[in-house]
């Protein structure tokens, strides 16, 4: 038998790397980041123990490279989500999507965005992998299809905003509702209710006293 190609062990480790994604999303979600072990985690995804240890440094940066993983195709699957959005509001269509996923994504798992968002907060901050890299990547293209004039200053301030509201609607004891979240960030951008994926909810009233920061210039 001949050895295998040089790309087909690349294809193998990299489908080997996504499995071992996927199961600490999926365990992390059901039970919990302590009561899930990287033995756990190796035995849902088919894997040997040896090659958690391989790809990632620990469970936090599992863990993290996991839920970006997890936010990078749920965003990609809002954005490419038929009707694509065309014409002269595509820009804006295209955000109001990219909000309503990841404020979803907060609603839908709360058990793994609350276990991220701790982690990053607590323990090693933003885990450069290339999971977070394809996030940024298609959360700063959305904000120049958008027409920001400067995306690489308005590119992080939406990644902080959008941050802080997953962490509002998480916060325990005191959780602000998503869809008055939502409002928020759509005012602030200007966007239509109506627009991306809007909730089964009437459109709540909000402060009136405007945005706390001015909107995003974008291009004429």
């Amino acid at each position: 038998m001949s050895p295998r190609s040089a790309s087909v062990n690349e294809e193998l480790r990299r489908r080997s790397r996504e499995r071992l994604l996927q199961a600490t999303v999926e365990l992390v979600d059901e039970r919990g980041y302590e009561a899930t072990t990287l033995g756990d985690i190796a035995d849902r995804a088919g894997s040997a123990r040896g090659l958690v240890s391989y790809y990632f440094p620990g469970k936090r940066q599992l863990l993290q490279s996991a839920v970006h993983r997890l936010m990078h195709l749920t965003l990609a699957e809002a954005l490419e989500r038929a009707p694509r959005p065309s014409g002269p509001d595509a820009g804006r269509e295209s955000l109001a999507r990219a909000i309503d996923a990841i404020l979803g994504l907060a609603g839908e798992r709360p058990t793994l965005m609350r276990t991220h968002m701790a982690g990053i907060l607590q323990h090693e901050g933003f885990v450069q992998c290339d999971e977070q890299q394809r996030l940024a990547a298609l959360l700063r293209d959305t904000v120049v299809r958008y027409g920001s004039r400067d995306p690489d200053t308005d590119y992080p301030l939406l990644r902080a905003l959008l941050m802080g509201a997953v962490v509002a609607v998480l916060l325990p004891g005191a959780p602000m509702p998503p869809a008055r979240l939502r409002a928020e960030l759509f005012g602030r951008y200007g966007l239509e209710w109506g627009m991306g994926f809007p909730p089964d909810v009437p459109e709540p009233r909000t402060s009136g006293d405007g945005p706390l920061l001015p909107p995003p210039a974008r291009r004429p």
